[in-house]
């Protein structure tokens, strides 16, 4: 006996049950569609152009032939869910435009919430002022139906696919009048918040995804969103890349990471556990987290990178997360309670070896992927990405002690605490510096030049008070000013103008003006009006600072104790200075060498 040929279904009965599996198990729509009944067959109450109608009896009425995409079912059916479980079957004056409030509306939300796709005949996309169905359902009977609403129900044109108590086509438990839709849909968006959490600690699959087996870097991944707050929040939003031959076109042999397009790489071929990826994945949160990417500030890229790497790997073992991977990292125990900045100044001393050291990335390469446009940390959309990285680990450091999540190294908890609080103004630094060596000069009462006189005691002379003779002698400081073609003219005239200001709020009477290029060009002692009003600078060569320095520090004219404040691009040789003494830089330079002063860098 020949074997019966097994039915295959057509292709529109096919794209339709893709449909309306999809809505049965979406969080949100499940409740509603157990509750809802789907008719599609012969005879029902769906217009011959339409896709679908809906009754306040909970059916849907579903064209028995039309095709289409699966995507465009899922769109028709939740629009008629939607209808149910928003409760937009009353009676009103004017039922159509009652419709085509209630359509407006989800049309709206569903094209929000991107579920679906609205078939070729149907605006899917619809702006409204409104704030809910009934003020839309005034402003049409006031100023009437525009155009552009016109095709946004599921009926097809010129029909409502709301029907209001219809008349009753099967036996009485069909008619599911006492179904409470709105709870239902309260149900599903509770189910629906509780998927997207499961989805993104990876308890359950996407709905759609393929199920496959986590790797142990989204295992990881995953067990920071779920038990560790202190990053639960970077987890959450970075994507986790694992393709090798993407990783070997970016010769990244272990990690790195891409804060711009907040994406962490992981190369499938280190063969990394689950104890070693939370390791990695960590330090990688830490290097976005702790603006590691902006903080450069002129250094060498490559070489901060390892130093920010020697801090963040120590701290990451202090604290017993993860394992540190079989493979080697850096780790160093005498930088141990220092800063990335104090170990870029050591090892800049050495960067024959350094340059030699490998990052997760690699020798030579840094795991911190450079971004695609240089200023792009300076423009809006850096700038607001910039402050959430900022937000996510000072806000997660408040719920880790909160859970009580253990402790953490008090180097870690100053730097999250201190990208937290706004940057001191350079020239707000600069003030305080000349607070350090310029006091207030005292005043004392003298009658050797006498106040005027009192008009209701004419005869009693009065003191004055004036500043005690001999306080201004060596109240004064050294200036070198870097004048090669390399320094900008307006950061010239930046600096010397808040110099003048401070210095005559602290009653500096002259300072000593050093301009130096390829040679030295000593402008003598300069009063601060003199430097605030005008000054011809000399030079405009190359950078030789030393000889200016030798000059001032040796100068029978200029006190001992007088401090040194020198103002250049950077692009210098190692200096020898002798005494106290600062840098005024521009912002995003740094110094090739090892100042034991202090640095302020110029916005």
């Amino acid at each position: 006996m020949a074997k019966p040929k097994s039915r295959e279904l057509d292709p529109a009965t096919k794209a339709y049950s893709e449909g309306l599996q999809y809505i049965c198990k979406h969080p949100m729509f499940a409740p509603l569609a157990y509750h809802a009944r789907f008719v599609r067959q012969e005879g029902n109450l769906c217009p011959e152009k339409g896709w679908a109608v809906t009754t306040s009896h909970g059916h849907i009425h579903v064209h028995p032939k039309r095709r289409g995409l699966p995507e465009e079912w899922i769109y028709i059916l939740a629009h008629g869910l939607l209808h149910l479980g928003f409760g937009h079957f009353r009676a009103v004056e004017r039922q159509d435009l009652w419709n085509a409030a209630c359509d407006s509306f989800i049309a709206k939300f569903l094209y929000d919430m991107k579920l679906g796709q609205p078939p070729a005949e149907m605006d899917g996309r619809v702006e409204i002022a409104a704030k809910s169905e009934e003020e839309l359902y005034r402003s049409f009977m006031e100023r009437g139906l525009p155009a552009s609403f016109h095709n946004l129900g599921t009926a097809g044109h010129g029909f409502q696919d709301m029907i209001l108590n219809p008349r009753s086509s099967g036996p009485s438990y069909w008619n599911n009048t006492d179904v409470n839709w709105q709870d239902c849909l309260g149900k599903g968006l509770t189910l629906a918040v509780t998927s997207a959490v499961n989805v993104t600690a990876g308890y359950e699959e996407y709905l759609g995804a393929n199920p496959d087996v986590l790797t142990p870097a989204m295992k990881a991944r995953n067990w920071f969103i779920s038990s560790y707050p202190l990053m639960g929040a970077m987890a959450a939003d970075f994507k986790i890349i694992e393709d090798p031959a993407l990783c070997n076109r970016l010769s990244i042999s272990v990690a790195a990471v891409d804060a711009e397009a907040k994406e962490i790489y992981m190369n499938p071929a280190a063969g990394l556990d689950e104890q070693e990826c939370r390791f990695v994945l960590a330090h990688e949160f830490l290097h976005v987290g702790l603006r590691h990417h902006a903080r450069a500030e002129g250094r060498d890229p490559y070489l901060w990178n390892v130093a920010c790497d020697y801090v963040i790997n120590q701290w990451l073992m202090e604290m017993g997360l993860g394992a540190f991977p079989r493979i080697g990292g850096l780790h160093d125990p005498d930088m141990k309670g220092l800063s990335a900045e104090s170990i870029y100044d050591r090892i800049v001393t050495d960067m024959r070896l350094y340059r030699k050291v490998a990052t997760f990335r690699g020798v030579g390469l840094g795991d911190i992927l450079p971004p695609r446009v240089p200023d792009w940390w300076d423009r809006n959309d850096g700038l607001t990405l910039d402050e959430f990285y900022r937000n996510c680990l000072s806000q997660g450091l408040d719920y880790h002690y909160e859970q009580n999540r253990g402790l953490l190294p008090a180097g870690l908890v100053e730097e999250i605490r201190a990208l937290s609080q706004p940057p001191i103004l350079w020239d707000v630094e600069l003030a305080k510096w000349f607070d350090h060596y310029f006091s207030p000069v005292e005043k004392v009462r003298t009658y050797s030049r006498i106040s005027r006189r009192q008009s209701s005691t004419p005869d009693i002379p009065r003191p004055r008070w004036v500043p005690d003779s001999g306080d201004e002698d060596g109240r004064t400081f050294g200036v070198v000013l870097d004048t090669s073609g390399s320094m900008d003219t307006k950061l010239l005239g930046k600096a010397l103008g808040a110099i003048a200001s401070y210095s005559m709020s602290r009653d500096v009477p002259l300072v000593r003006v050093i301009f130096c290029d390829a040679a030295i060009y000593d402008q003598g002692y300069l009063a601060p009006e003199v430097i605030a009003d005008r000054v011809s600078v000399k030079g405009r060569g190359g950078t030789i600072l030393q000889p200016a320095i030798d000059l001032l520090e040796h100068a029978e004219d200029f006190p001992k104790s007088g401090p040194l404040l020198i103002i250049t691009d950077g692009d210098c040789d190692r200096l020898r200075i002798h005494r106290e003494h600062a840098f005024l830089i521009p912002k995003g330079q740094h110094l090739p060498f090892v100042p034991k002063g202090k640095v302020f860098r110029m916005d």
